[in-house]
């Protein structure tokens, strides 16, 4: 059964939301509102008390995208959690590809690499018992509708992998999206990686589909926010993406849909909405153990410090 879940990028959107629908079941005990800004986290509490009659959401400051905050907010912990949404993560701020103290992007410090040491400290210390959820997303096989290649990897070996880690793999192209895909790609086959070595627990790689109400803009540059957010409601008008409702609605299935098979990653069958599927059987490169393993131990260079 779970009790407590912990949603990371929580003060808003997806997060907020999924925090909401959470609160909907009655043996849910606990949810914990991950948030960097302890101000903008005590605003989402209040907002949810009122929305849902319940008075479960616990604040947990966290920064995914600085390792530091990310064990402190392990330690602060009180009670083991069942259930982990890494849900945090956008494009990175206006310095996206700067290099942190950690050696990689912004990018990809908030999408992937804070993550991946939150999950790891979480199970280190025995405080994460059954299901962890990463928000992947359709980017991951491109998204031609937005303008977004496939990532198109070479090799996948572990050498490779670390220039998306550290941003070299886009030395010519300085558009922060061209970094999201091939992250959230990484990020696939590094729960798949994960749900191997680690069976006791659920590894669902879920992306919460093309979805419009979220933050996930917000840090572009004005004029990028404005066409992505247009595109946006365009795409909604047209049936081609959701509100953040259903796309919330994806994080609870990753957790309770008992027919989610572990390591797999779901994302929309075609588009960006519509009914989820299993990735690997549009791309067979989803499921190559290797290539998992790789990202792992790419993430790993950094993360292991």
């Amino acid at each position: 059964m779970i009790k407590r879940v912990l949603i990371t990028g929580a003060n808003a959107g997806l997060g907020k939301e999924a925090a909401k629908q959470l609160a909907a079941r009655p043996e849910v005990e606990v949810v914990y509102l991950g948030c960097r800004n302890r101000e903008k986290a005590f605003i989402a509490q209040q907002e949810l008390e009122q929305l849902t009659g319940r008075s479960i959401f616990k604040i947990v400051e966290i920064d995914v995208s600085d390792t530091s905050s990310v064990k402190r907010a392990v330690e602060s912990l009180p009670h083991s959690v069942d259930a982990l949404i890494m849900n945090a993560g956008g494009t990175g701020g206006r310095d996206f590809s700067k290099l942190n103290s950690d050696g990689v992007t912004q990018i990809f410090a908030v999408n992937l690499l804070g993550h991946s040491v939150l999950t790891e400290e979480l199970l280190k210390y025995g405080k994460l018992t059954q299901v962890a959820v990463y928000a992947g997303s359709e980017a991951a096989r491109g998204v031609a509708e937005m303008g977004m290649p496939r990532p198109n990897l070479t090799t996948s070996s572990v050498e490779e992998f670390t220039t998306i880690c550290d941003g070299s793999a886009f030395s010519k192209n300085q558009d922060a999206t061209a970094h999201y895909g091939p992250i959230k790609y990484m990020g696939a086959l590094w729960m798949s990686a994960m749900a191997r070595r680690h069976s006791h627990i659920k590894f669902i790689t879920m992306s919460p589909g093309a979805t419009t109400g979220t933050e996930g803009f917000n840090t572009l540059p004005v004029i990028k926010q404005y066409v992505m957010k247009g595109m946006m409601q365009v795409m909604l008008w047209l049936g081609k993406v959701h509100r953040v409702e259903e796309g919330a609605g994806r994080y609870l299935s990753a957790i309770f849909d008992t027919q989610l098979t572990s390591g797999q990653f779901y994302a929309s069958k075609k588009g960006l909405t519509g009914v989820i599927g299993e990735q690997h059987l549009l791309f067979a490169d989803l499921n190559n153990e290797q290539y998992q393993d790789n990202a792992l131990l790419a993430i790993e260079r950094f993360g292991a410090k």
